[in-house]
């Protein structure tokens, strides 16, 4: 976690407008310190969530485990602590390991197949250059088809944006939970 206590506090559910009220609705009650924050502006968090419900759903084209090993690693490299808790979660529900999970961290040096070791190098280089490079789309495209990749491309945009926002903002993690160790100061 970039920072220990909030720079804009996550609203309390007594303090939300009846336009938030109805944004958050479809959380059920449930409502998590990143959606907490980012209601405080509806017209914005609406777009995002319509936007986020695209890429964490079952239309992004990548599938759920690819989707969840391009999300940690994106929020790894932006040494996003929250987004790692919650996807490390998510991640796990969509099948990867411990194992994987740790592994992630390492990038795609570690031991993964071909197809995971491609999208483990888009994320790095999309994160250094913004680009990925021939040799890698090369990789990938062995592996994913046409809309896999550019499903790639903007589950790390996305989760890029996301993770700029979640440190900036200084989202905490949710009561119980506990900073990736990697990801502390």
């Amino acid at each position: 976690m970039r920072l220990s206590s909030p720079r804009i506090l996550p609203l309390k559910d007594g303090e939300f407008s009846d336009d938030q009220r109805t944004l958050l609705a479809p959380f059920g009650g449930h409502v998590l310190n990143i959606f907490r924050t980012l209601v405080r502006m509806p017209k914005a968090f609406e777009a995002f969530h319509r936007w986020g419900g695209y890429i964490l759903s079952r239309r992004n084209s990548l599938n759920p485990r690819e989707r969840e090993i391009v999300i940690l690693r994106t929020g790894f490299l932006c040494k996003s602590g929250y987004e790692w808790a919650q996807h490390a979660k998510i991640g796990r529900r969509e099948g990867l390991s411990d194992d994987e999970i740790t592994r992630i961290k390492r990038g795609a040096a570690a031991d993964w197949s071909e197809a995971d070791a491609a999208l483990l190098r888009a994320c790095d280089e999309l994160h250094a250059d913004q680009f990925v490079r021939n040799a890698t789309w090369e990789a990938l495209s062995a592996h994913f088809t046409e809309a896999q990749r550019m499903d790639l491309v903007f589950t790390v945009g996305q989760y890029t944006q996301v993770s700029m926002m979640l440190n900036s903002f200084g989202v905490q993690l949710e009561d119980g939970e506990t900073v990736d160790p990697d990801l502390k100061g």
